[in-house]
């Protein structure tokens, strides 16, 4: 996966078409989720399309996540936050946030509300998951 800050740097020097195009190709980029992972329990909730995200635990106490989306622009807003994320320490990412690191993006700027009202619970699930996981490290 790559780093938010090579994502950004790419997203700034593109208009609205293509940044659309760059996050349906940060979708496509995501590990494959494993159907049997897309539960209710791993769903988030408010989105307009389905979304699920599950956390699994990578050497070092450092967090990867899974997530897969129906929709193309959905799967590519949670690729941006798992790069936010991905492959750091729990207690890292339950304190972090993310929504200061995905600001420079100005999704609700660049896209429909619809696409962007579930990144808040996305984001929720995420820090959730990471200070569970840190609470029993």
């Amino acid at each position: 996966m790559r780093s938010l800050e090579d994502i950004l740097e790419e997203y700034e020097f593109l208009d609205g078409d293509e940044r659309y195009r760059l996050l349906i190709e940060l979708g496509r980029e995501l590990e494959p989720m494993p159907e049997a992972l897309k539960t209710d329990a791993t769903l988030v909730r408010g989105c307009s399309a389905s979304v699920w995200v599950y956390p699994t635990q990578a050497e070092g106490g450092r967090l990867h996540f899974l997530a897969d989306s129906n929709a193309a622009i959905t799967k590519g807003i949670v690729a941006l936050v798992l790069a936010a994320v991905q492959d750091r320490p729990a207690a890292e990412v339950a304190q972090s946030d993310i929504a200061e690191a995905l600001a420079p993006f100005d999704l609700k700027r660049q896209l429909s509300s619809n696409r962007t009202q579930g990144v808040p619970n996305m984001i929720a699930l995420v820090r959730e998951h990471a200070a569970r996981i840190a609470a029993t490290a």
